[in-house]
């Protein structure tokens, strides 16, 4: 992995945004975007718990506070 990239209120938007779609995905989608919207969600939760992005990282962004 690496270091952190993502900064607080980034991490938190992700957190939840990845528990909104992992339930969509699970109660209310069906067959294909089921399937997308969980895998989705996954990443999205598991970049926010971590507070690593590699998309960032390949594209040089941080939203992390430098102090």
């Amino acid at each position: 992995m690496g270091s952190r990239n993502e900064g607080g209120f980034d991490r938190v938007v992700r957190v939840i945004l990845g528990i909104i779609l992992l339930a969509v995905g699970l109660l209310k989608a069906h067959g294909a975007l089921g399937i997308v919207l969980d895998v989705v969600g996954v990443v999205v939760l598991l970049t926010g718990l971590t507070g690593f992005c590699a998309l960032y990282r390949l594209i040089g962004v941080s939203t992390c506070r430098r102090t």
